[in-house]
């Protein structure tokens, strides 16, 4: 069985590894080759960069487009002229109006088509060409047979096209025969329409074969870098011709790499390196945290949020370079410790700002700012209790982002020429959206079930419904509770252990005595219940209170690090007055010792192991007469010797020194706790 799940657990975990790397590699930028981010008249921060190949240099992208975008305004598109069809078109308009207009009127209309053909009656095409332009202009070449082509240029501002020409007319013809005011009957209009033709068409043959020259110009190279030639050195400035040559370089070395099989090597490389850091973060947990590495749900979270914050990063450095430092690395480490520890905290930021460096633009810078300022908020906010302490971490990662930036402008330029203030906005906002990643630890306290020191304090809160209860249906067992939890805690604090976790579930480990408080021996006064029942029918009654104890946390949606409390406080004992009753009645061979253990399991962890300690000697401490420091040392030696040698710690992660060290914590805290007072002297009379 454990076999089983062991096996599961691998391969889990290798299906975490995979899937996070495969996403990884997706979503970094795609490219073959070292991708240089620079800006124009702005100094080379890389080293010495010479030329692998020769490279014909060419304008960029955006001379390209700025020098067609002025051919197109420039350009004078040709013509075609179609003269020759006019005198046939006046001819048609003239026989099409005699019934309709009288000669003096025909005559009026015929020279007003004439003179609107010799300004020019252009097709649709044409006549946008001509009017988007600079200058409205159009050019004709003819041919004359046995002599060269002519070119004539022409001004074509008056150009028309049919319908512009057919209102030109129309107006003037009211105003020249005295009809102002009046259109043209029906008959004129629809001849004059169809005797109104294009005279000038687009000489699509002549147009085509100038732009294709004019284009060849743009598109020409201006020269050669030779290989091995020096393109640009470190600290050179960026002007517009090594701009030019830098964006050829690069574009002509992206064709190179997509031509032969260098970018598979590319990918690889990048794989290789991607797994090696995941592999990295998997060796550290195997060998110092076994616990988390083999907690699928642990593993999990950790995988999850690296992944995720690596893609949000990845998609904010896509849209703007300098963005990247918005992105509040420092919330690694908080999230991760908050639930777990501050080692396994530190290494998941290490392993998130090596996956990211992989696309930053100055990675030494990058790694150094958010590495540093990373263990800087891990060292603020050593245990997270108060929402207060993120905005003291955000304020001290503000400081630390805002010093080691000055510090490495200076270290990289010698002076303060290339500072950046817009990077200071940038810190700003990262500790801002940092100030607020008490609202992440709560989603991911939703999603994972882990329980933050937050949510532990909260509990902790007498005024808490289920401690209230506790106080008034049981208020003996409530003030157990509270001292146990005093005595829990600074056993917790002399190892080292988690001090607030051991106070917190020290005082739910009892909730469930409210079911019949008056069985419980601090909640009685004077009556007894048991004295009518046999041992086994009480035994059960107060085994019952583990049981009863875990549905009230299951009510009360109480965490699973609480609820282990309540299992594990008694571990797997035994009821141990009322099995010794048993076996004095009817003798240890029919006394059945399962009916008198408690479910389990045994402490798992260190903090619950000291709560079954402090619990055994603080209600036995009670029933001392005499509280001399050699009772009190005796009692606390006989019960927690007694406890180990029943095997109840042997699951638990304390050591022998650790022990040693709580049962001195014990015996100096009851030994405040019960010390003798002095009598107050009265007044003799």
């Amino acid at each position: 069985m454990i076999k089983k799940y062991l096996e599961k657990t691998a391969l889990l975990r290798i299906g975490l590894l995979i899937a996070a790397t495969a996403i990884v590699l997706l979503i970094v930028p795609r490219a073959d080759h070292q991708s240089y981010n620079y800006e124009l008249n702005q100094p080379w921060r890389y080293p010495l960069l010479t030329a692998e190949f020769d490279t014909p240099i060419l304008r960029d992208s955006t001379s390209i487009r700025q020098m067609r975008d002025s051919i197109e305004a420039n350009f004078i598109p040709f013509a075609l002229n179609h003269d020759d069809a006019i005198n046939q078109q006046l001819e048609k308009l003239n026989t099409s109006i005699r019934p309709d207009l009288s000669v003096q009127e025909a005559a009026v209309l015929t020279r007003l088509v004439s003179d609107t053909y010799k300004d020019g009656v252009a097709s649709p095409e044409l006549y946008h060409q001509i009017m988007r332009g600079n200058n409205t202009k159009y050019r004709i070449m003819t041919q004359t047979p046995g002599e060269p082509s002519m070119l004539h240029t022409y001004e074509g501002a008056h150009a028309r096209t049919q319908k512009q020409a057919f209102d030109h007319i129309d107006s003037l013809y009211a105003v020249s025969t005295g009809h102002t005011g009046q259109k043209l009957p029906a008959g004129v209009a629809r001849a004059l329409g169809n005797a109104l033709t294009p005279n000038l068409t687009v000489d699509s043959v002549n147009d085509e074969k100038y732009r294709t020259q004019e284009y060849l110009n743009v598109n020409g190279a201006l020269g050669v870098i030779k290989k091995g030639q020096r393109i640009v050195d470190r600290g050179e400035i960026i002007n517009q011709r090594i701009f030019t040559n830098l964006n050829t370089y690069q574009e002509m070395l992206q064709s190179r790499n997509n031509d032969n099989v260098s970018h598979s090597y590319f990918y690889i490389g990048q794989a290789l390196y991607i797994l090696c850091i995941w592999i990295m973060l998997y060796v550290f947990l195997a060998l110092y945290r076994p616990k988390f590495y083999n907690n699928i749900r642990q593993m999990t979270f950790m995988m999850t949020l690296i992944t995720l914050f690596v893609v949000i990063t990845t998609l904010v450095f896509e849209f703007n370079m300098q963005a990247i430092y918005v992105m509040p690395f420092a919330a690694i480490p908080v999230m991760v410790m908050v639930f777990f520890d501050s080692r396994t905290a530190m290494f998941a930021l290490l392993t998130t700002v090596l996956l990211t460096a992989i696309i930053a633009t100055y990675q030494f810078q990058f790694i150094v700012l958010e590495l540093l300022s990373g263990l800087a908020a891990t060292y603020s906010i050593n245990h997270l209790s108060k929402r207060s302490q993120l905005l003291r971490t955000a304020a001290i990662t503000l400081v630390v982002y805002s010093v080691l930036y000055f510090a490495l402008v200076l270290a990289t330029d010698g002076d303060l020429s290339k500072f950046n203030p817009g990077m200071l906005l940038m810190f700003v906002f990262n500790s801002l959206i940092l100030s607020f990643a008490y609202i992440l630890i709560l989603i991911i306290e939703k999603l994972f079930g882990f329980t933050s020191m937050v949510t532990l304090v909260e509990l902790s809160d007498i005024n808490h419904p289920l401690l209230r209860r506790l106080a008034e249906e049981a208020p003996g067992t409530f003030q157990h509770s509270m001292q146990v939890s005093t005595l829990a805690a600074e056993a917790a604090r002399a190892i080292d252990a988690n001090t607030q976790l051991v106070r917190t579930g020290a005082l739910y480990h009892d909730i469930g005595k409210m079911e019949s408080p008056i069985f419980f021996t601090e909640n009685q006064h004077g009556i007894n219940p048991h004295a009518g029942l046999n041992p086994e029918t009480s035994a059960r009654k107060i085994i019952s209170h583990v049981t009863d104890g875990l549905a009230l946390a299951s009510k009360y949606k109480l965490p699973q690090v609480i609820r282990n409390f309540i299992a594990e406080h008694h571990g797997k004992g035994i009821t141990k007055y009322f099995y010794n009753t048993a076996v004095n009645e009817h003798g240890a061979g029919d006394v059945d010792r399962h009916k008198f253990e408690y479910p389990g399991p045994n402490p798992q962890s260190k903090e619950t192991a000291i709560l079954m300690m402090a619990d055994c000697v603080e209600a036995a401490s009670r029933s001392l007469k005499d509280y001399s420091q050699e009772n009190i040392d005796h009692l606390v030696d006989n019960l927690i010797d007694s406890q180990i040698a029943d095997g109840l710690l042997r699951e638990s992660p304390l050591s022998f020194k650790d022990v040693e060290t709580i049962k001195k914590t014990f015996k100096k805290r009851l030994a405040t706790i019960y010390h003798t007072r002095v009598a107050y002297p009265t007044i003799k009379k």
